[in-house]
């Protein structure tokens, strides 16, 4: 579930507020167990995103770095590599 959390500092461009929403939605999911939360849970679980969203982008926000930005599209290949290695597969081009 948690592998979809993805490293979101020093990215040039820099994550957009969507892909700090998912990562918080996918830790979020992570502590509760829920993927989907039930009714009686379901307040508190959103609320719970979206306060873990804002605490995410106030970190990212505030993060100081001298290392240059990082390139998406190297380091998409690199997982790909990665994934290729862990799993025996061939990954298709996109």
């Amino acid at each position: 579930m948690c592998r979809n959390i993805k490293t979101l500092f020093n990215f040039e461009p820099p994550a957009t507020e969507g892909e700090v929403e998912a990562a918080s939605l996918q830790f979020v999911r992570k502590l509760s167990g829920f993927q989907a939360p039930s009714k009686v849970n379901e307040e508190a679980f959103h609320l719970a995103v979206l306060e873990v969203t804002a605490a995410a982008q106030k970190l990212l926000n505030s993060l100081v770095t001298h290392a240059e930005p990082r390139d998406r599209e190297v380091e998409l290949e690199r997982a790909r590599i990665r994934n290729a290695k862990r799993f025996g597969t061939a990954q298709s081009e996109e």
